[in-house]
């Protein structure tokens, strides 16, 4: 019973970005809403201390006061239409996806047993929901949409923000920075120490430089890369003197400069910040789940063409390309598993040897020789031969 206790804290190891995604989705609610206030409520405070002040000194009219009441009233009204449409919108149904992915991860801590039918039913909705994370990390929109409609799993998976990934993607692939620089905008105070910012400022200049715009690039230059001089000096003295090379140049520094690639590069970068952003894995959950049960399983002999074993996920070409990047299985104690059964061979289940050395499992050889008059025949070579000429094999 003890091996079946449920580890509650091994499994939200995994659940972390499961309920930051809607965190950081409410917090763009609440910062929209924060600056929709300080847009509006700053006149608001500045027209009443002027009427504050005209009524001291006597220079105010009725009218005037009734107008500039008027005016703020008007103000503080659009504020709360704005702040009202916002949270409708946007924030309740962000709070409710929040709320229902807590209750979803609070569940797990009543379950006592691994083995407990609860538990069987909350890991189905968990490997659902990682298979729509793996489905929207390889661009397969809509068979993540199918897997969450069918699972009912629509507010536990991050369908939004993949589809927000991949337009800012589409757009950087087109050589267009603005859909990424908007969305920098948003999150500026959560990436003040990452430098997609200046990269993709630094990208739209080079693209000047490129259409020989050099006027244009000054300006931009001015406006948008010197900001970043404390911290990025270097590289603007650099993009400062692309403006003398053309973009068919053979000088090294700047030839990279003018490279194409770099937009492939910025859209790895872009992926990653809003990863880092969701607390997300820059795997899909589904692998590094995958990983641990590999890791447990691989052995040398996985990647050996004459001995792999039907029953093993290592073996299997697949599974096997993405084992490569977990270690090798660590086993105090060895153990023989037969190639014909995939079960353990040991004193209940003893090794057989065929005279060509090969070795099954005791088991597996009697159910052939029940099903062949008494013959069996080697998987590996073919080799045939009587059941009463197979030896004995013990284990030390």
């Amino acid at each position: 019973m003890s091996t079946n206790k449920l580890n509650v804290e091994g499994v939200m190891l995994f659940e972390q970005p499961f309920a930051r995604v809607p965190y950081e989705n409410y917090r763009k609610v609440f910062r929209a809403s924060q600056r929709n206030i300080e847009k509006e409520f700053a006149p608001v405070q500045t027209a009443a201390h002027d009427l504050a002040k005209r009524s001291k000194t006597g220079h105010s009219s009725t009218d005037d006061a009734i107008k500039s009441i008027d005016g703020m009233i008007t103000r503080v009204e659009n504020l709360k239409r704005k702040l009202s449409d916002l949270h409708t919108s946007s924030g309740t149904p962000t709070l409710g996806v929040m709320r229902e992915r807590l209750q979803h991860l609070a569940t797990v801590e009543d379950m006592q047993s691994t083995s407990s039918p609860e538990f069987a039913r909350w890991a189905d909705i968990r490997l659902d929901r990682w298979l729509v994370d793996w489905s929207l990390r390889n661009n397969k929109v809509k068979t993540a949409k199918t897997i969450a409609a069918e699972r009912g799993v629509e507010r536990l998976v991050d369908i939004e923000l993949f589809s927000d990934i991949r337009r800012i993607e589409e757009a950087l692939k087109r050589q267009t920075c603005t859909e990424a620089l908007a969305w920098c905008s948003e999150n500026k105070a959560a990436l003040r120490k990452n430098t997609l910012e200046f990269d993709l400022r630094l990208q739209e200049y080079i693209e000047l430089a490129r259409a020989q715009k050099h006027v244009e690039a000054i300006a931009y230059s001015k406006k948008h890369l010197l900001p970043w001089q404390e911290t990025h000096l270097p590289q603007i003295r650099q993009a400062s003197a692309l403006l003398c090379f053309p973009p068919t140049t053979a000088c090294g520094p700047y030839k990279r400069l003018y490279d194409l690639a770099r937009w492939t590069t910025l859209v790895q970068s872009f992926r990653l910040a809003i990863y880092n952003l969701s607390t997300l894995p820059s795997e899909p959950l589904l692998h590094l789940a995958m990983y641990a049960g590999l890791a447990s399983l691989k052995l040398p002999a996985c990647y050996d063409t004459h001995r792999k074993n039907i029953d093993c996920p290592v073996c299997d070409s697949n599974l096997g390309r993405l084992a490569e990047e977990v270690p090798f299985s660590h086993h105090v104690n060895s153990t023989i598993v037969c190639r014909i059964s995939g079960k353990i061979m040991d004193e209940d289940n003893m090794p057989l040897v065929f005279p060509n050395g090969q070795v099954y499992s005791k088991e597996a050889l009697e159910d052939m020789a029940a099903r062949n008059d008494g013959t069996v025949r080697c998987p590996r070579t073919g080799e045939k031969c009587n059941f009463s000429d197979l030896r004995k094999v013990f284990i030390s």
